[in-house]
């Protein structure tokens, strides 16, 4: 029997801003006053596209306002394929103008939710291919929050996977399984955005098969790979490059190509506006980053440094990323340095991801 085809897109991060909700931010990288015209834009475009489906894994919304998500709950149900979401830590926050988490399933009904009350969800979304939406976010007492898979849902999970229930399985959740930088997990910024059971996580779902997992939450273009397992994270649609990804799997590959939003009517330079931007902003991510381990500089050879770099987070927004920087001190020069991209590709790749033949139809 011939192995099945599955063409799909993959946008995350898209932070909706209806005009009533919008407020402003001094160091905001993303461009929240643009969010509805670069999905419009998007949307438009995928649904000119054969598509299967689309993945969106998380933060859905800038600060989980009830009428940003009716809002994109009712645009996704106008689009000639389904779509499913996750939520992201902007979407469920424990603030007075966000909705409870536990209300999250009901907007989404039509987008993965159909029948459960939890945050998390697992369906067959084509004739023998399962979606499994993750929930990865978790907040303390104080709104702290915490990315990973709590005891109840990792139960669900590990009982949903012995049951083996479909051929194919895809899985999204909003925080990284993979790092995206060298040594993220060490660093002060880069661990909040992984899941703190990352490992385990990855190791179950290859003991089940199951070898790709797309996230969001880190506003980047990246595929990461550790030990044959691939993360898959794409960058936030609402801020520079205003990126997402077409898919196609088929024959054991797993073939990704990215598309970008570089112009719109109200923002004829979008594009170059956006990266310009996001390096007058960067400064002060850099500092951050400077002061803190491993580099742990004193601030004021910091804030000197800074403006030097102020490409580093467009370009590792952009993907493919290639570092050479001479005129920086060691070892700030070889931090920096050992930024650029591995293997695979993070626009274009083919991934090597084995299929099972499909063997029986929907009931």
């Amino acid at each position: 029997m011939n192995a099945p085809v599955y063409r799909f897109a993959v946008l995350t991060d898209p932070h909706i801003t209806t005009p009533a909700t919008y407020r402003h931010y001094a160091h905001r990288l993303h461009r929240l006053e643009y969010s509805i015209p670069i999905l419009e834009a998007t949307l438009d475009r995928l649904s000119q596209q054969t598509l299967d489906f689309l993945l969106i894994p998380g933060d859905l919304t800038q600060h989980g306002e009830p009428e940003n998500h009716t809002w994109l709950s009712k645009r996704l149900g106008q689009l000639p394929f389904p779509s499913y979401v996750i939520p992201g830590n902007h979407d469920i926050p424990p603030d007075p103008g966000a909705i409870p988490a536990t209300e999250f399933p009901a907007y989404y009904r039509q987008h993965g939710y159909r029948d459960t009350e939890e945050l998390y969800y697992a369906q067959e979304i084509l004739p023998g291919l399962g979606l499994i939406g993750l929930n990865s976010n978790q907040f303390t007492p104080d709104g702290e929050l915490i990315g990973t898979i709590d005891p109840r849902q990792w139960a669900w999970l590990e009982h949903l996977l012995n049951a083996q229930p479909w051929q194919n399985i895809l899985v999204m959740v909003h925080h990284n399984v993979c790092e995206h930088l060298p040594n993220q997990s060490r660093s002060i910024l880069g661990q909040r955005y992984l899941l703190d059971n990352r490992h385990a996580l990855k190791n179950l779902l290859k003991k089940h098969g199951i070898q790709v997992v797309f996230t969001g939450h880190l506003h980047v273009q990246d595929i990461a790979e550790e030990e044959g397992f691939f993360d898959v994270t794409t960058g936030s649609l609402v801020s520079y490059p205003h990126a997402y990804r077409l898919l196609t799997w088929q024959a054991g590959q797993l073939r990704i190509t990215t598309e970008r939003i570089t112009t719109l009517p109200e923002a004829p330079n979008l594009l170059a506006d956006a990266r310009r931007w996001m390096e007058e902003r960067s400064p002060q991510f850099i500092v951050h980053l400077l002061t803190h381990p491993p580099l742990s500089l004193p601030l004021a050879q910091a804030q000197a440094l800074a403006p030097r770099l102020g490409h580093f987070w467009a370009d590792i927004a952009w993907g493919d990323a290639r570092f050479r920087l001479p005129d920086l001190p060691s070892p700030v020069r070889e931090f920096f340095e050992a930024c650029s991209d591995r293997p695979p590709g993070d626009n274009e790749a083919v991934l090597p991801l084995p299929m099972r033949e499909l063997c029986r139809k929907s009931a």
